[in-house]
């Protein structure tokens, strides 16, 4: 009598292909290989995966930037990588709980704003998000310019900008203007370029930390001013106030100290 065959893979490969358990243990094996491959196709490609979304992330953002009139020019001349951060203005950090994507869905919620009285209300804003997205271009470990979403009231209506920050925090590289309802050939010159020339260099706060910038009636004079529009004296005094608000306490100062103190 023949030997009895006890391995139970050799006992089912004998078996005739018509026979259903042979034909599930076959679909059982090719599915488990499959799956080993799969996961290990995953592990291998997930790093590789990562480094494309970052990619695309940062293309993503500088294309954004970049279409900011004015800003192409900054960064080709700051040099460095951009990324972008949701900033929690109460705090000065990056927020815990909302990121880009995220952030229009925030701000519909009421309870991410807060409402400014008389005293702090330097920009006629009324109110203010909590969370802001800023950009940061970096060489290396350090910060070499930083974009703030700026904004408040002028003479025509509301103004609003990209107001870029050299390494210090404290000096302008540059201001764009991305929305403006100024009167033209007045308060609607600044969005010309020669005006917007003067801000480079231009220092905002003084060595005790107070925001000293300011737009002048006429040429500026001083390191802290930039020149004034002739006959667009309230729309000037708009932006200062624009600017003062927002690298203020209520507004970025938390986070230009932070950046300061190394954070970020």
């Amino acid at each position: 009598m023949a030997d009895h065959d006890w391995n139970p893979l050799r006992r089912i490969l004998a078996l005739p292909n018509e026979s259903r358990a042979k034909t599930l243990f076959i679909a059982f094996l090719v599915s488990a290989v499959c799956a080993a491959l799969v996961s290990s196709a995953t592990v291998y490609l997930r790093p590789i995966q990562a480094a494309n979304r970052a990619a695309e992330e940062e293309a993503r953002i500088t294309a954004l930037v970049r279409g900011i009139p004015g800003m192409a020019t900054l960064l080709e001349s700051s040099g460095g990588t951009l990324s972008t951060v949701v900033i929690d203005l109460e705090t000065g950090r990056a927020a815990a709980e909302v990121a880009p994507e995220t952030l229009n869905a925030a701000l519909a919620d009421p309870d991410n704003w807060t409402v400014l009285d008389a005293g702090q209300d330097l920009a006629g804003l009324g109110q203010r998000p909590d969370f802001v997205q800023i950009f940061l271009l970096r060489e290396g470990d350090r910060i070499s310019l930083v974009l703030l979403p700026i904004s408040g009231q002028g003479y025509g209506g509301r103004i609003d900008a990209i107001l870029a920050l050299g390494a210090d925090m404290n000096t302008v590289a540059g201001l764009a203007i991305t929305g403006q309802s100024e009167t033209p050939g007045l308060g609607g010159r600044i969005e010309e370029p020669a005006w917007l020339a003067s801000f480079p260099g231009t220092k905002v706060a003084d060595e005790r930390g107070d925001v000293r910038f300011r737009v002048a009636r006429g040429p500026g004079s001083g390191e802290y001013e930039v020149d004034g529009i002739t006959g667009a004296t309230r729309t000037g005094r708009g932006v200062t106030h624009m600017v003062r608000f927002w690298l203020g306490e209520d507004g970025y100062g938390p986070f230009l100290e932070a950046v300061k103190d190394g954070e970020f």
